[in-house]
């Protein structure tokens, strides 16, 4: 398959998926390596494909399903201990986190999107975290961080924010 005939089926695959693709799978299903679709992602991007990449693969973005839900972003605080907590507090209502975003003092403004959407996502989210050895992202703020979250009405963001509160996350 060259590569154009590869790319649109890279396309097809993201457009039938709700849940980001793993760049390994993308590789197994098209018989080449994961360097290849790396690439093949980067050409896309470079043609205007909104492909976002987190941390379970890559997602493309529909703008258009973006503008029917509603959105809110959060101010946050609380240390690693707390973090899968605080993600079921926001899946648990029914928001989809998107992202992930600190002020750094030095760097400005760092965001990652996340894309969890599930108690499932939030564990796996964790045990990456922990298998890895790595500390989240709100640690270069000690604990301070913003999460963008869509859900599909203003009350479910209500309840979120609510939840959050309760369980002394929210900055005000």
């Amino acid at each position: 398959m060259d590569g154009d005939k590869r790319r649109e089926q890279i396309i097809k695959i993201l457009s039938d998926n709700t849940f980001p693709v793993a760049g390994t799978e993308l590789a197994g299903r098209l018989g080449v390596s994961r360097q290849v679709i790396v690439q093949d992602i980067a050409l896309l991007r470079a043609v205007n494909k909104n492909i976002l990449s987190t941390n379970k693969g890559y997602i493309l973005f529909h703008e258009e399903k973006s503008k029917k839900a509603f959105k809110r972003t959060y101010k946050v605080m609380h240390g690693n201990d707390r973090i899968r907590e605080e993600l079921y507090s926001i899946v648990d209502c029914g928001g989809r986190l998107l992202d992930v975003v600190v002020e750094h003092p030095i760097y400005g403004q760092i965001m990652v999107d996340l894309i969890i959407n599930s108690r499932q996502d939030v564990d796996n989210f964790v045990m990456q975290v922990e298998e890895n050895c790595t500390k989240p992202l709100n640690a270069l703020t000690d604990g301070l961080h913003y999460h963008t979250v869509e859900a599909k009405d203003e009350q479910t963001l209500d309840r979120i924010g609510e939840k959050l509160e309760e369980g002394g996350f929210l900055i005000i």
